[in-house]
């Protein structure tokens, strides 16, 4: 009970971590901003695969039926903290950017005989940027030229805690759900100002919050294929739903001669929702040794609303509508390789992983598709091997992403994970001799 309080507290001091961009993505300006990764330090080994996986020292959250599986007599507590180099090209020009995060905090344990329970903070979305871009007016040029600034910035994203259980009811079967309490807000502003001081200067500041919840389901069929090849499917299923909440809109136009400014503010409630989600997987396991895996999620955004400001007419408007995103499909192989977990031998406990992973963007930018995305990792799970404790895990991988579109910026981001699994013992009986 003291290692439960314990995790319960730390993920309480991590949530204001969580306030803290992680990216500097110009595409983080649109929607809900960039998505999460949502997995674990063992996952970002392998790309995040892990639908498919059932792990007896490791909380695979992705697919709470993998609950089940946890070792009984443990407690896990999992941390994970990531950092990046990003490299934006846009016409030649390149820039870089550096950033940390503090990613994750999760626990789980068994609550009972093919019952398994898991609680943690997570991040669901990231909005960080702040970048400019000037022209001519009309691509006039020379010493009469009037030229024009616009400044974008935001920050923000939203968060998830959650709860949740997976049961195996019969061998070979387990279910599970999450329960998550998500909540953020975020703000984002651009202003248009002009070297013609008789050009009033424009700004816009967009700004929403919510508080509401998530819920995730997961079900893992295993069966044996042979006397050392196991099959599993994993399927994952998430509703859904309007997220709570306003979203307001401030036009400010300001004399650039006598300072004076004119406010407008706009607002429309319930327009930020989150897609209806789906995950499949199909992952191989040959002897506890070698574990080879695919998957892939759809998120329906195509069908959920977005707010939007327009101007018909002379008349503007802040109002809900659809149209604004794309469905999002995501392709994940990938696997890991211990060569024998329980070996006396250092180098054979080790979790040596792979993956890749194509992914279609779910922004729509002036009507276009956003940017395709190509990811690869490598990792490692190295086992903490001492006098107290010889069950814990350090997992560290590296992977690059790049987001690629001929219409937009081009984006490279190599980042480096690590997350520490702590796997204690406890109700162990201490036998008297």
């Amino acid at each position: 009970m003291k290692k439960i309080l314990a995790a319960v507290l730390f993920t309480a001091l991590a949530t204001p971590s969580f306030a803290q961009s992680g990216t500097n993505s110009p595409y983080s300006q649109y929607g809900l901003g960039l998505l999460s990764d949502q997995t674990s330090g063992f996952n970002r080994g392998m790309n995040g695969l892990g639908l498919g996986f059932r792990e007896h020292n490791q909380v695979n959250y992705i697919n709470p039926a993998s609950y089940s599986s946890i070792d009984s007599l443990s407690f896990i507590f999992d941390v994970g903290i990531s950092g990046q180099v990003t490299n934006f090209d846009e016409g030649g020009v390149k820039k870089n950017a550096n950033n940390s995060n503090f990613e994750y905090a999760v626990a789980g344990f068994r609550a009972a005989r093919h019952l398994g329970v898991s609680f943690g903070i997570i991040p669901f979305t990231n909005v960080g940027y702040n970048y400019s871009n000037t022209a001519n007016v009309g691509g006039i040029t020379g010493s009469d030229a009037t030229s024009y600034v616009n400044t974008y910035s935001g920050s923000g994203g939203l968060h998830q805690i959650y709860v949740g259980a997976g049961w195996e009811p019969f061998k070979g079967f387990s279910f599970g759900a999450n329960v998550s309490y998500l909540w953020g807000s975020y703000t984002r502003s651009v202003t248009n100002s002009y070297t013609d001081n008789y050009i009033n200067t424009l700004s816009k500041y967009y700004t929403a919050s919510t508080h509401s919840y998530k819920l995730d389901f997961g079900v893992q069929y295993t069966t044996k294929i042979s006397k050392k090849d196991m099959l599993t499917v994993g399927l994952t299923y998430s509703p859904g739903h309007k997220l709570g909440g306003k979203s307001e809109c401030t036009v400010v136009s300001t004399n650039s001669q006598t300072a004076v400014s004119d406010t407008s503010s706009y607002s429309v409630s319930k327009a930020l929702e989150i897609p209806v989600m789906y995950g499949a997987s199909l992952t191989w396991n040959h002897d506890n040794k070698l574990k080879l895996g695919f998957d892939y999620s759809l998120q329906k955004w195509g069908s959920v609303v977005a707010p939007v400001y327009n101007v018909t007419n002379n008349v503007p408007s802040y109002t809900a509508e659809k149209g604004q995103f794309a469905d999002r499909h995501k392709y994940t192989f990938g696997g890991e390789l211990c060569p024998q977990e329980n070996s006396r031998n250092f180098f054979k406990r080790i979790h040596y992983r792979l993956g890749a992973s194509y992914a279609t963007q779910y922004l729509k930018i002036n009507g276009l598709d956003g940017p395709k995305e190509y990811s690869v990792s490598a990792g490692f799970g190295i086992p903490i091997m001492n006098g107290y404790n010889n069950r814990s895990i350090l997992n560290i991988s590296g992977q690059w992403v790049r987001q690629d579109s001929k219409m937009f910026i081009k984006e490279n981001t190599f980042r480096i994970n690590i997350g520490l699994t702590f796997n204690e013992k406890w109700f162990a009986k201490w036998k008297m001799e």
